[in-house]
């Protein structure tokens, strides 16, 4: 870290190695590789989605990550909140078969939600931190989430079939 009076709030907190760790990851799932000739990225997490039933879920159990991270730092209610809704945007979209896999490349959640992170630890007294119970709420929403991703295409499969065979 600098001695410059410039420095971020993030380094001044000791979170610049985890925000460092958060933004790895973040570009890891959403524009690791860039197209050449354009300035689009591909991530991990539109080529998860390819993958039926388990790969959205394992998707959102990666962004998950950052939100988990975010929580730990204190960030508020509103900052969790809309990093959560970007997720759900990003996971239940995604799971539509086709139109989820090209949304998933131009959807990239988890820049987003680093952003709102940077946001937060910008001005970070001037937003009430998250308590516990909103936490543990979240996160029991996030799993439910997870359940319906599961669920979801194995429903559509199944009526799918049932169509095609007349059961």
């Amino acid at each position: 870290m600098s001695n410059s009076p410039h420095r971020s709030a993030s380094e001044a907190d000791g979170y610049a190695p985890t925000l460092k760790r958060l933004n790895q990851i973040s570009r890891l799932l959403d524009n690791a590789i860039t197209i050449p000739g354009t300035q689009v990225g591909i991530g991990l997490d539109p080529i998860l989605g390819l993958i039926p039933v388990g790969g959205d879920v394992l998707g959102v159990m990666l962004s998950i990550y950052i939100i988990i991270e975010s929580a730990r730092m204190g960030v508020s209610r509103a900052s969790l909140s809309r990093m959560v809704v970007n997720i759900i945007i990003d996971s239940l979209i995604g799971a539509v078969p086709m139109l989820g896999d090209f949304f998933d490349f131009a959807w990239t959640a988890n820049n987003y939600n680093i952003k709102l992170l940077e946001d937060y630890l910008k001005s970070p007294g001037e937003k009430k931190k998250a308590d516990q119970g909103f936490i543990i709420a979240l996160f029991a929403g996030l799993l439910l989430l997870a359940i319906v991703l599961i669920a979801l295409p194995v429903i559509l499969i199944r009526l799918l079939w049932n169509a095609l065979t007349g059961s």
